[in-house]
């Protein structure tokens, strides 16, 4: 993607005078991002907001492929015309099938408004790609999406499969992609210099660590995630009969090469690739659990919304000094910086809109 030169003016152009008596508030608001908050992966990443719900959007059609979830269409919903961004119109099935994706990556429920201002702020954001000629092409969507597809270990034939079981247009989700691929483009463009993270800044973050129960010595663990699947509603022995396989692969389970195969020929099991995370990254519990978990073996079985969760600890590793931490930390820093100038930046292009809603 290339940056070009803008034009002369920020926001787009205005099409249609607005009705004052419709127009909504100008908030700003970013979606949750903490569907995951129970797992070791949720709690200890810092990749950023939009790479933890793919991640969790991936892992949930997985498991709904898997277990042919099938949800009703979305054909009965009407399509008309419910708001206008600078002209471009959004429809009550593009509500819809936003409160559809949020439900299932989310696991929340969406009220319409909310749905509607995600929609709106996607207008905005496509169109202010448009405006400073933000090359997305459709390899960068179809690589995001293939990303997406790898994931939850399926195909993109498969990963769209579990899409339209789960009643998500596929198109629209890929709509989503690419206005997510622009606005990341533009925001740290045109707000390089601020989202800069100096040294001093880092070491102050790292003192602050430092005051936290943190301990002295740190370790690299490599870790496999291993989901026997139950997906949220399924009855109470189902869920019991998938803790008692998941208690059997952990007797079972004597090193990540052998213990991994098993774990494949079960039924209805998904088997992430592998992870690195800090000890120093890890909340008190989980590293606890990870420190009385032999490598090669399997940490206890946990109830997750998405069925029995386990963790393979295929490598611990003792690390010295502060470099891997200190890359951490200035990763999590940037993002920060990232999100509160994206916020911004999105509440100054709603304020120059025309958003009419009807």
């Amino acid at each position: 993607m290339v940056l070009f030169r803008p034009r002369q003016r920020d926001a787009p152009s205005r099409q249609r005078k607005p009705r004052e008596a419709a127009l909504p508030k100008a908030t700003g608001k970013q979606p949750s991002s903490q569907s995951m908050k129970h797992s070791l992966v949720g709690l200890t990443s810092i990749a950023g907001v939009a790479t933890r719900r793919r991640a969790a959007l991936a892992a949930v059609l997985a498991a709904g492929l898997m277990t042919g979830w099938t949800l009703s269409a979305q054909a009965e919903v009407p399509t008309q015309v419910i708001a206008l961004v600078n002209g471009e119109p959004i429809t009550a099935l593009d509500v819809a099938q936003r409160q559809k994706l949020t439900e299932i990556s989310a696991h929340k429920q969406q009220s319409r408004q909310e749905a509607l201002d995600e929609l709106i702020d996607q207008k905005l954001k496509l169109q202010i790609a448009r405006h400073y000629v933000i090359d997305i092409t459709d390899k960068d969507v179809e690589s995001a999406y293939d990303g997406m597809s790898r994931h939850a270990g399926l195909t993109s034939a498969q990963f769209s499969q579990a899409l339209s079981q789960a009643g998500i247009n596929v198109e629209a989700l890929k709509v989503k992609i690419r206005a997510d691929i622009g606005w990341g483009a533009i925001v740290r463009g045109k707000f390089q210099a601020s989202l800069q993270v100096g040294e001093r800044d880092v070491q102050a973050a790292l003192q602050a660590r430092k005051k936290d129960d943190k301990p002295d010595v740190a370790y690299l663990y490599t870790l496999r995630q291993i989901l026997l699947i139950a997906p949220r509603g399924v009855p109470d022995s189902l869920l019991e009969a998938r803790r008692h396989e998941a208690e059997g692969l952990r007797t079972q389970f004597q090193s990540c090469d052998q213990g991994v195969a098993i774990a494949r020929a079960l039924k209805d099991v998904a088997v992430r690739s592998p992870i690195t995370r800090t000890s120093t990254d890890i909340p008190v519990q989980q590293r606890q659990v990870l420190d009385t978990t032999a490598v090669g073996h399997l940490t206890p079985p946990e109830t997750t919304q998405l069925g029995v969760e386990m963790f393979a600890v295929c490598a611990k590793q003792e690390t010295h000094g502060d470099g891997a931490e200190a890359h951490e930390v200035r990763d999590a820093i940037a993002a920060e910086r990232y999100e509160a100038q994206s916020k911004r930046y999105l509440l100054e292009l709603r304020r120059a809109a025309m958003i009419e809603v009807r």
